[in-house]
């Protein structure tokens, strides 16, 4: 994909430059480390909008050589085609002889960085280290996290306030982050509920479902019988993450 260097920092400032490891095919390892207990965002999709977000990740490696640099990273393909921007590493947590346990930091930046749209769907997680001499050792892990696009709502009720069995119209618009544009755009066709959540009551419900126009627009109408908050929910695809408008209250009298 022609990616940017990755950055790899461990805490402390020690910069740890991974670039002079050896490519391996995805599953092949040099051998040196074992890397176990991985994981990535706590194994919930990575929702990117249009500016940095920090993803969270954790793994242990076991090794006797002297090393630098661990991490884990996504990929698809080959372990070249990578998923990018930075990492950051903690220090060793010591957990026995030979055994660290890190915390890492993964940033995923559109504003700054080139991303495809086309990044969207499902990446494998690998993890990687270097020893000495330009070796290294690069293991997938057989794991999957999977990138969305991040979506937005808005939403307006009215009229406020509205008497009791009048009609209250509810619009609203569907957005998606476009990684290229680094932009939101509509995001039309989409399938979102409307919420209703009465005054006093601590959760919403579904009222109806609405389909985006082809402009994102959506649109509807209801009857008016109790005070209460109106909002839209989104909820998400394979490319796309979930949303929630912020709610707007509407007065029956």
């Amino acid at each position: 994909m022609g990616r940017k260097v990755w950055r790899a920092v461990v805490a402390g400032g020690a910069a740890a430059v991974v670039t002079g490891v050896a490519a391996v095919p995805a599953g092949a390892a040099e051998g040196g480390a074992s890397f176990t207990r991985v994981q990535v965002n706590g194994g919930k999709p990575i929702v990117i909008g249009v500016s940095e977000v920090a993803v969270p990740a954790s793994f242990r490696m076991t090794t006797t050589r002297t090393w630098k640099g661990p991490m884990v990273f996504l990929y698809r393909g080959s372990t070249d085609d990578r998923l990018w921007h930075a990492i950051e590493t903690s220090d060793c947590n010591e957990a026995g002889p030979g055994v660290c346990d890190f915390d890492e930091k993964m940033y995923f930046d559109p504003s700054e960085w080139d991303m495809r749209n086309s990044d969207a769907g499902a990446w494998k997680v690998a993890a990687e280290v270097s020893f000495g001499g330009g070796r290294g050792d690069t293991d997938a892990k057989g794991l999957t996290a999977h990138v969305k696009r991040a979506s937005r709502l808005r939403v307006n009720a009215a009229p406020e306030p509205v008497a009791t069995g009048g009609t209250i119209t509810v619009t609203g618009k569907v957005t998606r982050a476009n990684w290229e544009t680094k932009k939101y755009a509509s995001y039309g066709g989409r399938l979102v509920s409307l919420q209703f959540k009465p005054s006093g009551a601590t959760s919403y419900t579904t009222v109806k479902k609405v389909r985006a126009n082809g402009s994102g627009g959506l649109r509807t109408t209801v009857k008016a019988s109790r005070t209460g908050a109106w909002r839209w929910v989104y909820y998400g695809n394979s490319t796309t993450g979930p949303s929630t408008s912020a709610a707007d209250n509407v007065v029956v009298r």
